[in-house]
């Protein structure tokens, strides 16, 4: 399965900003399937970032992710650019030593 690691600056770190954040995702997790989690930074509290677990279909996936970040104008909120990274979940058996 695959992992998607979107990261970005937003330009306030204020209610309004994660609304519309938690909203966006909100539509996608209905549309898609998958609820993600939102992080900010700890040390760092304009550095935010949206994960999304066990992806199967990353077209599929990729085309509602932009169509509701389209929908929430989320792009006014960022400073610069949502970058977006996509990790495939390691499928080997660990075997146990005895």
């Amino acid at each position: 399965m695959n992992s998607y690691f979107v990261w970005y600056r937003v330009n306030q770190a204020d209610n309004d900003t994660e609304t519309a954040i938690r909203s966006m995702m909100s539509r996608l997790s209905c549309r898609s399937g998958v609820a993600g989690r939102l992080l900010k930074k700890r040390d760092e509290s304009r550095l935010w970032m949206e994960i999304y677990d066990d992806i199967a279909d990353t077209t599929r996936f990729e085309h509602l992710l932009q169509q509701a970040v389209d929908e929430y104008d989320i792009e006014m909120f960022i400073d610069g650019n949502r970058c977006t990274e996509c990790f495939l979940a390691d499928t080997a058996i660990n075997s146990v030593c005895g």
